[in-house]
């Protein structure tokens, strides 16, 4: 039985007349029943009255803990998080649904607003927790061993101590998050809205970018020049939404004394700003022997001068036109997943047969892919919007390994299962892969091989290359924006700086394309987000062939780094696989698995 709140479309009206197979839709009933169920009331009244106990019992008082009393306190601070966690999982879950909805909206802001005002009296406790000196803090976690599990929760809370302001600041900067969420709804609500008219049929979004990777070429140019033509007649939007949440971000960051504008992101992922310096600059390095090479390919294969932004995509002209339905694409991930170990397939079952993916394309829907751990006393939910391509058999592949991780490390509790951005790509990246090498060594013909290796290749290149030009192109708007308000002609102008030197010669760039920027959600919803997606698969690349090099035994090891979730850092976890990130070598191992593909591709040409 399917949730009340689930929207009730025909999911394959909106997908062509394809016969998909029936599409799942989100169950949300283990969420809550209904916006309107008792237990949300219930659990607000709760909220609001354990904030202010909370705050009554410890604020002022930190210091005066002894290590089971301190204990006590962090498991009510993970029951808070827990319930409100709840809340707003259920109010987003269902608001993503359906975006254009205005109850919807309303609904996920009103709760918003009630937690922020809830939680307010709770910013004390981070702020006095950093100002227990480090000896009587270590003192704590030695006397209690359960209170020491939490070790890297205290850890990653001083990592801002050089960073804090003062208490009064802290909960000013607490209610004023609300005003940030207002313009990414802005930007959510109106990226849902936009619609586009490619031979004569009208589409959202997610629909119109798929038509890039449409065998017609003369398809693809028209989509590529409708989302020129509807973002350029948004773009004074766009360009209000980036100017005023970059500026945001620069005055949260000058009155934090933070040194750059990315320090924030590294410091919540748990990462060295040195490591990702050297990821950044191996990947650069690297776009002459990946992107450039492999385009140059890709142009002669699609017997093109030059290759046009539209042909980015391009099926290749040996690949069959193939729609595969949902039964088929649930098949192919379940067997891949089984086919390495039983135990995953068993934690991914559940997501199919239980109400926790939300696969069609539907009006209001917002686009692309996500998975959501919700809380850990509940699981996981998968959003897609499935349309049926190889390509979003890969996307399934891709969230459902989000699933299992986020399944597996909710064993860790609130506070500890939450993964680090560049760590949380892994367990992803590491089902496409699986998925990706079952189905090369079930390839029948050499013309089955190529497309699927270039199809690798593509997704490689959208995951390495792609990310890490998205990211330098983040780290110049913010450094722009720093020194003044930004035009829309100077993003489209630094936009088009990466674009150029990422993609390579092989491509000219179609007017328009330069405010392709405009709809990608990262930029506003989590800046800097866009490197873990590289760091995912530069360390999944690295852990593969560590598999496949030694394979006894690494399904265990691969099973407690995914059960660890937030609780070790990224050199923990990777040392019982002989692997380290902070190695500038690392890197390099990873992009070669790329070449290595390439080389196989040219040697066909042979």
């Amino acid at each position: 039985m399917f949730a009340p709140s689930s929207p009730v479309f025909d999911a394959n009206a909106t997908q062509g007349g394809k016969d998909l197979g029936k599409l799942p839709d989100w169950d949300l009933s283990d969420l809550y029943a209904a916006p309107d169920a008792p237990e949300i009331d219930t659990d607000l009244d709760w909220l609001k009255g354990e904030c202010a106990a909370f705050a009554a019992d410890y604020e002022g008082k930190l210091d005066t803990l002894d290590a089971e009393a301190m204990l006590t306190c962090i498991q009510r601070d993970e029951k808070l998080t827990n319930i409100a966690g709840r809340i707003m999982s259920y109010a987003g879950l269902r608001y993503y649904q359906q975006t254009t909805d205005g109850n919807r909206a309303k609904f996920m802001s009103d709760m918003q607003d009630k937690i922020t005002t809830y939680t307010t009296p709770l910013v004390f406790f981070t702020l006095e927790l950093n100002r227990l000196p480090d000896d009587h803090l270590e003192a704590l976690l030695t006397a209690n061993a359960d209170l020491a599990r939490y070790r890297p929760i205290f850890e990653r809370i001083r990592a801002m101590k050089p960073y804090q302001l003062s208490d009064e600041m802290e909960k000013f900067m607490h209610d004023m998050g609300v005003v940030g969420d207002a313009w990414e709804k802005l930007f959510d609500e109106t990226v849902a809205g936009l619609m586009f008219e490619v031979n004569g049929e009208e589409m959202g979004l997610e629909a119109t970018t798929t038509l890039l990777t449409d065998p017609d070429r003369d398809v693809r140019e028209a989509a590529a020049r409708e989302i020129a033509r509807v973002l350029g007649e948004n773009i004074r939007t766009f360009a209000r939404v980036h100017n005023t949440q970059a500026k945001e971000k620069e005055v949260m960051d000058r009155w934090r004394g933070m040194p750059t504008a990315q320090t924030g992101r590294h410091l919540s992922n748990q990462v060295e700003p040195e490591v990702v310096e050297a990821l950044r600059n191996a990947v650069v390095a690297a776009y002459p022997r990946l992107s450039h090479r492999y385009y140059e390919l890709k142009r002669k294969w699609l017997e093109l001068d030059r290759m046009q932004v539209w042909d980015r995509n391009a099926p290749l002209p040996i690949e069959p036109a193939r729609t595969v339905n949902w039964d088929q694409a649930q098949d192919m991930v379940m067997s891949a997943y089984a086919g390495f170990d039983p135990r995953m397939a068993e934690i991914a079952e559940p997501f199919f047969s239980k109400g926790w993916i939300d696969a069609g394309v539907k009006p209001g829907k917002a686009p692309g892919a996500f998975a959501h751990p919700t809380v850990t006393t509940v699981h996981p939910y998968v959003m897609l919007n499935y349309l049926g391509k190889p390509r979003d058999v890969m996307t399934l592949a891709h969230e459902l390994g989000h699933g299992v991780h986020q399944v597996l490390a909710a064993e860790q509790g609130e506070l500890l299962s939450s993964t680090p951005l560049t760590l949380a790509e892994t367990a992803s990246v590491f089902g496409e892969m699986l998925t990706f090498r079952k189905l090369l060594d079930e390839a029948k013909t050499k013309s089955e091989r190529k497309t699927l290796l270039a199809g690798k290749v593509e997704d490689m290149i959208n995951t390495v290359v792609r990310q890490i030009a998205f990211y330098d192109f983040e780290c110049k708007l913010h450094a722009a924006r720093r020194e003044g308000e930004l035009t829309t002609d100077d993003i489209n102008a630094l936009w088009m700086s990466v674009q150029a030197e990422s993609l390579g010669p092989a491509f000219d760039f179609m007017e328009g394309y330069e405010t392709f920027w405009a709809y990608i959600p990262h930029f506003i919803h989590s800046p800097f987000y866009v490197y873990a997606y590289a760091f995912g698969d530069g360390l999944v690349n690295a852990l593969y062939a560590a598999y496949q090099e030694a394979p006894e035994g690494f399904q265990d090891k691969y099973f407690d780094m995914l059960r660890a979730g937030g609780s070790m850092h990224h050199k923990e976890l990777l040392a019982p696989f002989g692997l380290d990130a902070s190695d500038p070598t690392f890197w390099d191992k990873g992009l070669s698995m790329i070449e290595g593909f390439i080389d196989e591709l040219e040697a066909m040409e042979d």
